[in-house]
């Protein structure tokens, strides 16, 4: 087993960190060359300045979808998969720090992207680095493949998956430790509907994050009492912050906020829509949307009242309004749901279609991404858990996951690290960051990684 080289290459696989999460690379419209915005495209371009800066060979899509870096010789392809896309920072005044001003203090490194998902990929590129100074011979090549929009369409590894070499075999940086063999499925819809003339709602940022805040502003209309209505909001932030919410109103704004969490996880947090949703509805305003998030949803994020008990080997189905839209236009819940590996697709949606009838709601598929699964015995399981036994002493369980990460893009490739187990995850999370301290093991469970499936030994 080898040691990561911390004297040698530590100081500088920070910087190349900090290059990286200092581009805010949210997705934005699309520029000539640049498909998913400016400071993406800065992302992938800076990515791959780095990896030729550590001697890695370098290509990037003219069109600015995808890029990938590569070492070694042979006909046989290993890919490490990562991206380079963030999803937005959400509210400012819960960081600690600027989200796109990285920051080393106290042993960690804090910005977004630092865990999800530049940090790892720093960290596997340095693995190979030191490999490469070490004068390894890749018995095959090592390709990381740098996407740029997974935290939404997974577009540019789609075309990539058309246009270059697919892995015989690999892993993403992208979830936990020990190895995830399993993920659920992932549906993305759209719920729309009638609007309202009286108010407007929003809240959330992405599908995939439980919403932090969540906001009402009442209008003036010629219909209804608006002097009333704003009495009715007042009441509604009295009983708010009576049970201790983190609330604010403002004149005729009213705005909760809650907790942010991964959708895929959502233990722990607290979905800002779903709290104000029931709070204005035992308020008495009337929405179709509204209805169908108190009654179908209620403060759950298991879809007990829509599924009943819905579980299996990969866990219990989750569902997530992760973003809601409500105005004299019409209203729009945007709904994340993580399939267990066992349920059929047509059975969810068979079950949702139902109950958006009932409110007069139309659903519109987003994004569907088919779940996967490797047996315990299979060979890069097997060889993944040897790696990470040997570098921590720790039994290599394999676990399942609702995440979707880029293991589903591509054939025998799975979901290895980077957050080590019992250490919080805090992607898509204020003040998201990485310990260094697991940073240099982690680094350490890749050089491993890499030597051993690149030297035909895994």
């Amino acid at each position: 087993m080898q040691t990561f080289d911390q004297a040698k290459y530590k100081e500088r696989m920070i910087q190349d960190m900090l290059r990286l999460v200092e581009i805010p690379s949210v997705i934005d419209k699309a520029r000539e060359g640049a498909p998913f915005g400016r400071e993406i495209q800065k992302a992938l371009e800076k990515a791959l300045e780095i990896s030729k800066e550590l001697g890695f060979r370098t290509f990037m899509d003219p069109e600015g979808y995808y890029g990938y870096a590569e070492i070694g010789e042979g006909e046989g392809l290993f890919g490490i998969l990562g991206h380079l896309d963030v999803v937005p920072p959400g509210e400012l005044n819960q960081w600690e720090s600027p989200p796109f001003e990285p920051l080393v203090r106290e042993g960690r490194v804090y910005g977004r992207g630092t865990q999800d998902d530049k940090g790892p990929m720093i960290a596997a590129m340095y693995g190979a680095k030191q490999l490469l100074d070490q004068g390894h011979t890749f018995s095959k090549r090592l390709r990381f493949i740098f996407g740029t929009d997974e935290e939404t369409l997974w577009r540019g590894i789609e075309k990539y998956m058309k246009q270059e070499e697919v892995p015989d075999f690999g892993f993403t940086p992208d979830s936990v430790f020990p190895i995830i063999h399993g993920e659920k499925g992932l549906l993305q819809l759209y719920l729309r509907g009638e609007g309202v003339r009286n108010f407007d709602i929003s809240g959330g940022s992405s599908f995939n994050a439980l919403a932090d805040q969540a906001s009402i502003e009442l209008k003036k209309s010629p219909v209804g009492d608006y002097e009333s209505r704003l009495k009715i909001l007042e009441k509604v932030y009295g009983t708010l912050k009576k049970d201790k919410h983190s609330v604010k109103l403002e004149d005729n704004r009213l705005t909760l906020y809650g907790k942010s969490a991964h959708a895929a996880k959502p233990e722990g947090g607290l979905n800002a829509i779903n709290l104000l949703v029931q709070s204005l509805k035992d308020a008495g305003f009337k929405n179709s949307a509204l209805g169908f998030i108190e009654e179908k949803l209620g403060l759950s994020q298991y879809g007990e009242k829509l599924f009943g008990k819905l579980d299996d080997v990969s866990g219990p189905i989750t569902i997530n309004a992760g973003q809601i839209k409500i105005n004299d236009q019409g209203s729009e819940i945007a709904l994340d749901i993580r399939i267990p590996v066992t349920v059929e697709k047509s059975l969810v949606e068979e079950k949702i279609k139902e109950a958006a009838k009932e409110y007069g709601l139309e659903v519109t598929e987003h994004d569907f991404l088919e779940s996967i699964y490797l047996p315990k015995d299979h060979q890069l399981i097997k060889s993944l858990g040897e790696v990470y036994s040997n570098v921590t002493g720790e039994m290599a369980t394999p676990l399942t996951s609702g995440g979707a990460t880029y293991a589903r893009a591509m054939p025998n490739c799975v979901a290895f690290g980077a957050v080590l187990p019992n250490r919080d995850k805090t992607e898509h999370q204020p003040n998201e960051h990485i310990i260094l301290e697991d940073f240099m093991k982690v680094t350490t469970i890749y050089l491993n990684a890499i030597e051993k499936l690149t030297s035909g030994e895994g």
